[in-house]
């Protein structure tokens, strides 16, 4: 079973975090932390191929899930992150039911799409049967879209409908700019649209995640929705922050001696 599955199974609430930088070390030290899921980042990241392929092998190695959030509306990165064999996928600011449509469709195999073929590491370059791979274990595949924008929200009821579309993750931060409040994700207008979103998901049985910021206001914040995962902070945020907070002791400990 898809490992982002079989978590879900297990856990209704999964905690991950975004790995934006190119040592595929990072997704080793996250999994081993205990994370469940690890987002690697191609939309705002200068990854390569070949850094994401890196991520998904070591995330596998430490039984963390792989989540790519795939460049925006790029049919040509969606092909050759499939081949690597993730556990699940996001297409980033999806404004619409068409735009969604098409996207999940680039995904699978004919008749229900048309996913070209070509699976290497999907199919462990031939030591797995094909046939079972295009029938069943491509279907596992978790696909996401991410709500970044109301006029999605304001589409969501036909979306959801959309076959083998699994959820929706919130980009707080670009949904309070859709709503002329840039930034302001705790606003009223930004979490009331969330609301509606998640009340809409949920009667079509869908799951739902949220991206947010490593700090406890938005940890705490973000755990009151009723999600089924939570991606807070990431390696770039983690390595920062510990840097700096050893800074500040060894300045601390020098005026003290």
């Amino acid at each position: 079973m898809n490992l982002l599955r079989k978590k879900l199974e297990l856990n209704n609430r999964l905690a991950g975090t975004l790995v934006c930088l190119t040592d595929p070390c990072l997704c080793e030290i996250v999994g081993r932390v205990g994370y469940d899921a690890v987002w690697i980042d191609m939309e705002h990241t200068y990854m390569s191929y070949k850094d994401v392929f890196c991520h998904i092998n070591t995330a596998k190695s430490v039984n963390i899930a792989s989540v790519i959030r795939l460049p925006q509306n790029d049919l040509t990165a969606t092909k050759k992150v499939l081949e690597m064999g993730p556990d699940a996928i996001i297409f980033p600011m999806v404004h619409s039911y068409n735009e969604a449509k098409e996207l999940i469709e680039s995904t699978l195999y004919p008749p229900l799409g048309n996913r070209g073929f070509g699976p290497m590491r999907a199919i462990g370059y031939g030591a797995d049967n094909v046939k079972d791979y295009v029938e069943r274990r491509s279907l596992e595949l978790c696909r996401f879209i991410q709500i970044e924008s109301v006029n999605c929200i304001d589409e969501l009821e036909e979306i959801a409908k959309i076959p083998y579309l699994d959820g929706c993750i919130f980009g707080p931060n670009d949904l309070s700019g859709s709503v002329g409040e840039f930034l302001n994700v705790y606003g009223e207008k930004t979490t009331s649209q969330m609301e509606r979103a998640i009340s809409i998901l949920r009667k079509h049985g869908k799951l739902i995640g949220i991206a947010g910021g490593c700090d406890a206001q938005s940890i705490n914040f973000w755990s009151k929705f009723d999600i089924n995962m939570l991606f807070s902070g990431g390696d770039w945020n983690f390595v920062y922050n510990a840097a700096q907070d050893t800074l500040q002791k060894m300045k601390k400990g020098k005026e003290e001696k």
